[in-house]
């Protein structure tokens, strides 16, 4: 709680120190150093600022009963410093890519106080500063004027109410057109960018004049009810819960939003071909145009693959076997089914859980075909698991992504290159890691298979699934037409891991063994979510690394269910941060979304950037921090091979901080050890299979911290949670 007094006083000083500043609240915490030398903390909405921003404020003074005296801003502007060495910091504060604390020196002193009207009237200038060539002065003019483009959009989008955050993604949509293609469609703005809700855009339309019961308002409603539904695994509505949830959203009741009107607009947008419906036996269901087509489209060539496989003679096909059998002469009868039924089903899959002898199972596959002089192609849904299937069987194994060659083309943007037109060049493909495959990107690989090819699909159904829409792998087996070989041995090397034997109780309703003894596993009671962030910060810094020995962040990482609690991604990150790798005067930071992005930081990519090519999910360090250029440089080592990737500031927005990441985002991922929170305050993510990935991401040490009691509820609750998917129905033929 804050208390102080009423009138507004006028400060005017550096911004010396940023605290804390929240992109998407564009919350500031900051201290100001007042010409009389002087410094007080001031916190407001601002939009994005650097230390050494010269500012004139309005605020009132008040007390804040844990951080003591501060300013609360009313109003403010920014001043264009007076003084050369005010006109060095606010160049060289990273505003302006291309000018640094070097350039801008050089700058002052060639131009003095009238630097920064050279800057906005005479840029050509610039090439009479030492240092200053062709490419450099059109970079920093480029720079300077998105920068005013940026300060334009900023202020216009902030008068309709609209975060810091969401306004930078919008103008790196729309570049200078963002203010016009706005008031134009609001709604095109949740449809286009990412992180930009339907309530954003509907805000300013209302704002702007659009009435509440408008075709447009109420069409982009439906749009992105079924977006939101796709990012939760759906692949289609039933109706009455699309319009169930489009009346939630625009919270109109059934008189002010007649159901006639409801379907008007969506016939509107059926016959536009937007959407699509269809019936089925439990109702009408309504999909997005590309996830029926998708659906649909998969179904068909499902179909065709597993009934078109090309044969091989008896005798090949013996000689083969018995060779591979002869080689690995270990593999269990459920194993030595696969290599029999992989020669005569155009579509396989294989399932098991950890210490089944899954990759086991692919390396003889691979042998089995390269025998009958087949071309393989190995492939899986990220990097990091691509990786290790290469280093599991010698041979290269690509991101689907990579083998379908995801790429830019000019005049259409990033596509699949692979295609029914021009597909891959092979007899068989085996894809591992089959339940991370969301709907949409199983259709792309089966677009690019070859009429004849195999194609043998290898994962555990029991984890997660995909992040995408769609449950493949599940729906792959429960159609009852598709061939399907579960793994059920747990090998003796692998019994001896509790790691594995406590995956398995756990998946099968068991509570797992948390007997002290273990070498591998490890359970320590602590119900206080408060004191379990603590322990885990210590397990991190030091018990950890004391008995590996293991490298706090290239070895350990920890999976928590939730977000947002005293032991959620978000908290644990920051205290991790502080413990691992505290501020220095030696490295340097950058501010963005809320968080600070400190020199060595582990960080996270969350969203798929087939430009840079790294994906959702992906971890890597923070090597390098240009405030010259406006970049730093996060070098991935999950991928096929540590790779540095630059990022400018405003794409800051793609990262997060990975000390601790959701089980969600663990998927495909496997690290030497993890910890992992339990406790009731996570009771509305006790799941089995989120238990059970979690704990199968370890390879070598496993730590759960929290109650038996919530143990217990993951370890009964196996109520997945239901996808709206039909691709079962249609595979087996048949309607719901």
């Amino acid at each position: 709680m804050c208390s102080g007094g009423g009138l507004l006083e006028s400060f005017e000083g550096t911004l010396e120190k940023i605290k804390f500043y929240s992109e998407d609240s564009a919350y500031l915490i900051g201290t100001l150093r007042c010409k009389d030398g002087k410094c007080v903390t001031i916190v407001g909405n601002f939009p994005p600022m650097q230390e050494g921003e010269t500012l004139s404020l309005q605020g009132e003074w008040q007390i804040h009963n844990r951080y003591g005296k501060q300013v609360k801003v009313e109003e403010w502007e920014r001043i264009m410093p007076a003084t050369e060495e005010g006109i060095i910091g606010y160049l060289s504060s990273g505003l302006i890519k291309g000018i640094g604390p070097v350039t801008a020196a050089r700058m002052v002193k060639k131009f003095g106080l009238d630097t920064l009207e050279v800057l906005e009237k005479e840029p050509y200038r610039l090439q009479e500063v030492n240092g200053i060539g062709d490419k450099k002065a059109a970079q920093i003019m480029q720079s300077y004027k998105r920068y005013k483009d940026v300060q334009n959009v900023l202020v216009f989008l902030q008068g309709y109410g609209v975060g810091v955050g969401q306004a930078m993604r919008l103008f790196r949509r729309y570049g200078p057109r963002t203010i016009e293609l706005v008031r134009e469609n609001p709604y095109r703005m949740a449809e286009d960018v990412f992180g930009i809700g339907f309530k954003t855009a509907d805000s300013i339309a209302r704002r702007l004049g659009l009435p509440e019961g408008s075709p447009e308002r109420v069409q982009a409603s439906i749009t992105y009810t079924l977006s939101r539904a796709a990012e939760q695994g759906h692949v289609y509505l039933p109706r009455p819960v699309l319009f169930e949830r489009i009346r939630e959203l625009l919270d109109i009741s059934g008189e002010a939003l007649p159901e006639a009107f409801l379907e008007t607009q969506l016939m509107a947008m059926i016959e536009g071909k937007r959407l699509q419906k269809e019936q089925l036996e439990d109702g009408e269901a309504i999909y997005y145009a590309p996830f029926f087509q998708a659906e649909t489209g998969a179904a068909r060539l499902f179909a065709a693959l597993s009934a078109g496989a090309v044969r091989y003679e008896d005798k090949k096909e013996a000689e083969a076997l018995a060779a591979v059998q002869k080689e690995a002469a270990h593999l269990t009868g459920e194993q030595q089914q696969v290599l029999e039924q992989s020669l005569s089903c155009g579509v396989l899959i294989v399932t098991g859980g950890p210490g089944t002898g899954k990759t086991t199972t692919i390396k003889a596959l691979l042998s089995l075909f390269q025998k009958l002089k087949e071309k393989v192609l190995l492939a899986a849904p990220t990097g990091r698991a691509a990786k290790r299937v290469t280093e599991a069987t010698g041979e290269e194994a690509f991101t689907i992504h990579r083998m379908l060659e995801y790429s830019f083309v000019e005049d259409e943007g990033f596509r699949f290159q692979r295609n029914e037109d021009n597909p891959v060049q092979a007899g068989v493909v085996i894809v591992d890691e089959a339940s991370m495959v969301d709907l949409l990107l199983v259709y792309q690989l089966l677009k690019a298979i070859p009429p004849g090819c195999r194609l043998i699909m290898v994962g555990d159904v029991d984890q997660l699934p995909a992040v995408g829409a769609g449950n493949v792998l599940r729906d792959l087996i429960g159609a009852g037409n598709i061939s399907c070989i579960r793994l059920g041995h747990i090998f003796r090397q692998a019994r001896e891991s509790m790691i594995i034997v406590n995956a398995h109780r756990v998946n099968c309703g068991e509570m797992p063994y948390l007997n002290r003894k273990n070498k591998d596993f490890f359970f320590i009671n602590e119900e206080d979510a408060e004191n379990a962030a603590r322990l885990i910060v210590q397990l991190c810094r030091e018990r950890l690394p004391n008995y590996g020995p293991f490298d706090p962040l290239l070895d350990i990482q920890v999976l928590t269910p939730m977000r947002r609690t005293a032991a959620g991604v978000e908290r644990l990150n920051l205290l991790l941060q502080e413990a691992l790798n505290p501020p220095s005067s030696r490295k340097l930071e950058q501010i963005a979304k809320g968080n600070v992005y400190r020199l060595g930081d582990k960080v996270m990519q969350v969203r798929n950037n087939y430009q840079k090519e790294v994906y959702n999910g992906d971890i890597g360090l923070i090597t390098a921090i240009d405030r010259e250029e406006g970049e730093l440089v996060v070098t991935f080592r999950d991928l096929l091979q540590p790779r540095p990737v630059v990022y400018d500031f405003t794409e800051l927005d793609e990262l997060t901080l990975s000390y601790a990441v959701s089980v969600h985002k663990s998927q495909g991922s496997e690290y030497p050890v993890i910890v992992m929170p339990v406790l009731t305050q996570h009771y509305m993510l006790l799941q089995r299979n989120l238990l059970y990935t979690g704990i199968t991401r370890a390879r070598k040490l496993a730590v759960l911290v929290g109650s038996k009691k919530a143990l217990a509820i993951a370890v009964k609750n196996n109520k997945a949670e239901e996808r709206y998917s039909y691709l079962d129905g249609r595979l087996a033929g048949k309607k719901k």
